[in-house]
């Protein structure tokens, strides 16, 4: 059964809805009075059944069909509503009255006001006896009565034959079994004896449970009491204590029914004051059970032991403190014989029996199950029941990531991975669900997928916080809950892209289907098309045949994702609620196609990945509601001049364009990428950028060349610009100098500094002579890539001493000094990547004791011929070494000399990992 999804999209846009119509009651739409008690009405009665349906959420596993079915019909009436209410919203204007010139033009669009007022009118009248249809079915059918009485019914947990494995099913479980032995037992003298926790962590189905429970049999007999209790989502606290006590006590107290939490916490310090005991909580799921559990096991000196085991990171930290506790996490990992292993035993009884022409296919389903055991054992199993021949594997294979066929085993699965679903809060369920729009295996932005949550409406305002900000909480904490996986991690631990497991994948189209979330078609999906799609996924990369649905079916289409190209498109015409438009590799796509552009006019999302692209039409400008415009996959060369009217627009990502007159009128823009500043732009539209007092990013590709008597107003104008926007919000500058253009206009007339920045990067064509002098005042610059030529000790000293610096990349065609520059211990006192590329390096560089204290990643130049010793032992956070080998003048034997001497350089006892690079 599919626990809570509904309640998750439903509430998403029923927030959505209520704020719309709070927003027609108010001066704005004063007019509409004789509609303002349905509207009222309407207002008050959503919000009632919001909080009905929040409540049915917690209860989902429990629903009948009918209150499912009064739920969907719910969802679907919210958005009819806001459908209505945009289009009324876009119809009416905000500012067409004022804006107009002329009796003529004014009467015209006073008429269309009053016939879109008309309208409405009639329309909200209709909607409100949907709504009160709604709420007097609720009643009649006693949808609250039948709901939340009591049930006697017992839920059987999933996890449980997770505690009685049979020896055989056992496979990959010895070394990570064997790491938390050591973990647990280790220590000397007074630390062995102090109260240590180990924390295990990692997503639903990695078999956590299991190797709790082997570390908990393996160390039987090492401690003097013991006990193993599972916490659960919705704990009791009081029957968890009771058999905490009853089996490191091993016996039963008189009148235990009678005792309250206390009198349980109270018993069991008691017992456990001076005994060495080692306590299992397995699957936490709130700081808060884990505290008051935690309160009932005492801080002695006797070596006691505690091990936990849970899916959320923060929880996970949380149980251990930051002097003698270790958080052990494991992660999906497909690359062992063990996944092969517990595969075949389930199957054949060993890979020796697979058949010859089922080898291929397996490994493509063991991929597919990126070493998750719970995947590896669930599809094992399905395939067991199966006919061993190719076209019955393959048939399984290719559903996998899509939706899985019926199978008590498969819903087993789904019924273990639902939990972590089920813990989410229904915002973070809802951002979690849009996940299943984008293909299996696919890569997702960060920032392309909080963009279109906003785009959505699913980022609701928090204070005063920003919806980016808040979108990119929400998408750590799915990270931090194990929902999704983490791909590219920067420097800063931040994460810039994920990836969803195929069986996450699969349970999240289970249950977009279900509820009409999301529509997929797809060679592997090919669903019938009934009522109105909300959300659709074409994926056209296969080169099969994939259906077109109908205009009348997809009319209400809120969002549209395009991957690979096919001739069956249907027209942009038909979408007249569009929201979203991602369009990602449609390579033979024509730019006729985007004729009706103009009638999306509630679109706010706009990804256009298409490298036959060459052109947008000049309607671009009428995307009134446009935030976002990514055009950074096309070979579009010049942009609508309509493309300032877009004055709700925060981010343009473009591909080395101009930059477009009248830059400045776009006020709400945060976000400016791939502009290009040749001599064909006008050096006035420099000034513009000044005027963009919300740009956060400047990406700039500087194509100006100096001996050009009026290239001094380029640089004037872009100066006076960059001192504006530093004064203001810019947080990141990119500026490439093409063609060896020169930047040293940025050396010393950046002022006042740009306070806020926290990166700057710049191209391997020019080099500056020395670190420009504002640079050293950039107090909250976390990362620096820059090319000084040539480096010298000052420009070392620059750098080390900016005190928030976390990646710095310096490149250089030539090191100053014969003698080596030298890292102290009171420079780059938080740097955690290094990268230092010279081509002439001379005596290179030379780390002291105590330097760079916190650095992980290193890259550093040597000369072939000369020595490797520089002082490497003293970096002793470093994890990850790259050598660069310049072989220019030397001999072969020099060069291989060196690559030998690298793998002996002194390193601590667990030292990096080491790559070579040569250098030719």
């Amino acid at each position: 059964m599919l626990i809570g999804e509904m309640a998750s999209a439903l509430a998403g846009v029923m927030t959505s809805v209520i704020n719309k119509l709070s927003a027609l009651l108010g001066e704005e739409y004063g007019k509409l009075k004789g509609v303002q008690r349905e509207v009222n009405f309407m207002k008050d009665e959503l919000s009632s059944m919001k909080a009905f349906t929040q409540r049915l959420a917690e209860v989902d596993s429990e629903l009948d069909v009918q209150t499912k079915e009064w739920r969907r019909q719910v969802q679907e009436m919210s958005y009819d509503i806001e459908d209505c209410i945009d289009d009324f919203m876009h119809r009416i204007g905000h500012n067409g009255m004022a804006d107009s010139t002329g009796l003529g033009r004014r009467m015209v669009q006073h008429l269309k006001a009053l016939r879109a007022r008309h309208q409405i009118a009639n329309q909200i009248k209709e909607l409100k006896a949907r709504v009160e249809d709604a709420s007097k079915r609720r009643m009649r059918y006693k949808l609250d009565e039948r709901t939340f009485k009591s049930s006697v019914a017992t839920i059987i947990d999933p996890r449980l034959p997770s505690l009685y494995p049979e020896p055989d099913g056992l496979v990959g479980i010895d070394r990570p079994r064997d790491d938390l032995v050591r973990l647990v037992m280790e220590g000397d003298g007074a630390s062995a004896q102090q109260l240590n926790v180990i924390s295990i962590v990692g997503p639903g189905g990695l078999g956590k449970t299991t190797l709790a429970n082997e570390v908990y049999r393996r160390l039987e007999g090492q401690f003097q009491c013991r006990a193993f209790v599972s916490l659960s989502q919705q704990p009791d606290v009081k029957k968890i204590l009771r058999n905490v006590l009853c089996q490191v006590s091993q016996q039963e107290y008189s009148n235990m029914e009678m005792w309250d939490e206390e009198n349980f916490i109270n018993a069991i310090r008691e017992f456990l004051k001076n005994e060495r005991y080692f306590v299992v909580i397995d699957d936490i799921w709130s700081t808060q059970a884990w505290k008051t559990i935690k309160c009932a096991l005492p801080v002695n000196n006797c070596g006691s032991r505690i091990l936990t085991t849970t899916r959320i990171v923060s929880i996970a930290k949380s149980c251990c403190s930051p002097h003698h506790d270790h958080v052990y996490e494991i992660t999906f990992d497909g690359s062992t014989d063990s996944s092969k292993s517990l595969f075949f035993k389930r199957i054949f009884g060993s890979e020796d029996m697979c058949p010859p022409q089922l080898k291929e296919v397996s490994n493509e389903i063991l991929e597919k199950c990126s070493g998750l055991p719970l995947a590896i054992v669930t599809i094992a199993s399905l395939l067991a029941s199966k006919a061993s021949t190719k076209e019955e594997w393959d048939r399984v294979h290719n559903s996998i990531g899509s939706t899985l066929e019926k199978n008590p085993d498969v819903e087993e699965m789904r019924s273990i991975l639902s939990l972590s679903y089920d813990d989410l809060p229904y915002h973070l369920k809802t951002c979690l669900l849009y996940l299943s729009t984008f293909p299996e295996d696919y890569e997702i932005r960060r920032d392309q997928l909080v963009k279109r949550w906003i785009a959505e409406g699913f980022i609701n305002m928090e204070g005063g916080q920003d919806l980016e900000e808040i979108g990119e909480c929400h998408f750590n904490d799915l990270i931090n809950r194990s929902m999704i996986q983490p791909v590219s991690i920067r420097y800063d631990g931040h994460v810039d892209s994920c990836r969803v497991h195929d069986m996450i994948l699969d349970l999240l189209i289970s249950k977009s289907v279900e509820e009409n979330f999301a529509t997929f078609i797809s060679h592997k999906s090919q669903q019938l098309l009934q009522g109105k799609v909300r959300r659709l996924s074409f994926n056209y990369y296969s080169q099969e045949r994939t259906m077109v649905p109908s205009a009348e079916i997809i009319s209400h289409c809120r969002s549209v994702s395009i991957f690979g190209y096919s001739e069956q498109m249907p027209s942009l015409s038909t979408f007249r609620v569009l929201r979203v438009l991602d369009i990602e590799n449609g390579e033979d796509m024509d730019h006729h196609y985007f004729e009706h552009k103009r009638k999306l006019i509630h679109l706010k999302y706009l990804g256009l990945n298409i490298r036959s692209l060459t052109a947008l039409p000049e309607q671009l400008g009428e995307l009134q509601h446009l935030q976002t415009l990514d055009l950074g996959g096309t070979e579009i060369i010049k942009l609508p001049k309509s493309i300032v009217r877009l004055q709700n627009l925060t981010c343009l990502r473009v591909t080395n364009l101009e930059l477009p007159e009248e830059i400045g009128k776009l006020h709400a823009l945060q976000e400016l990428s791939g502009i290009k500043i040749n001599q064909n732009c006008s050096a006035s539209s420099l000034l513009g950028l000044g005027s963009l007092t919300k740009l956060r990013v400047l990406q700039l590709h500087w194509c100006i060349v100096n001996p050009h008597t009026n290239s001094q107003d380029f640089v004037d104008n872009l100066l006076l610009s960059l001192r504006k926007l530093g004064r203001l919000n810019l947080r990141f500058l990119h500026i490439w100098s093409y063609y060896g253009c020169s930047l040293d206009f940025l050396l010393d007339s950046w002022f006042p500094t740009p306070h806020l920045l926290q990166k700057f990067e710049m191209s391997l064509d020019y080099y500056f002579p020395r670190i420009p002098a504002w640079i050293a005042s950039l107090g909250k610059l976390t990362y620096l890539d820059i090319n000084v030529n040539p480096v010298d000790e000052e420009a070392l000293e620059i750098l080390g001493n900016l005190p928030s610096l976390m990646c710095l990349w310096v490149a250089s065609k030539a090191a100053a000094p014969k003698v080596r520059l030298v890292v102290s211990s009171s420079m780059f006192i938080c740097l955690k990547e290094f990268q230092f590329t010279c081509w002439s390096n001379g005596a290179g560089l030379m780390f002291e004791a105590g330097a760079m204290p916190r650095l992980e990643k290193l890259r550093v130049p040597f000369n072939a011929g000369t020595d490797t010793y520089f002082g490497i032992q003293h970096l002793s956070s470093l994890r990850h070494l790259i050598v660069e080998i310049i072989c220019s003048g030397a001999t072969v034997q020099e060069v291989e000399a060196l690559e030998e001497r690298t793998f002996t350089v002194p390193l601590k006892e667990c030292g990096p990992s080491i790559s070579l690079h040569l250098m030719v």
